[in-house]
């Protein structure tokens, strides 16, 4: 499993609207092959700040079966024009702690 994060800055005063669109985009990544769950935070001290966090099963379903995807186009034209900045996504692997 990985988890893919991203630090989301939307356009002020798009905050509400950005929200409703990403409950619409949520049943679009939520059907993707390989996807295990996924979460929008909003910051509380930065208006406009977000962190999302999307559980896949490898990186390749996010990287290629998500991100190559009809179903991702959707996804783009639903939010990538509330960022500004555009977001950098990064993916992590958890860290065995128990050895």
């Amino acid at each position: 499993m990985l988890l893919e994060a991203v630090m989301l800055q939307v356009k002020p005063g798009m905050e509400a609207e950005y929200e409703e669109a990403f409950r619409i985009a949520s049943g679009i990544i939520s059907s993707m092959k390989g996807y295990i769950s996924h979460e929008l935070q909003r910051c509380m001290e930065t208006e406009g700040k977000y962190l999302l966090l999307v559980r896949w099963e490898t990186l390749d379903d996010h990287m290629t079966g998500f991100r190559q995807s009809p179903e991702y186009q959707e996804w783009r034209k639903l939010l990538h024009h509330f960022y500004d900045p555009f977001p950098v996504v990064e993916h992590f692997e958890q860290v065995d702690l128990t050895r």
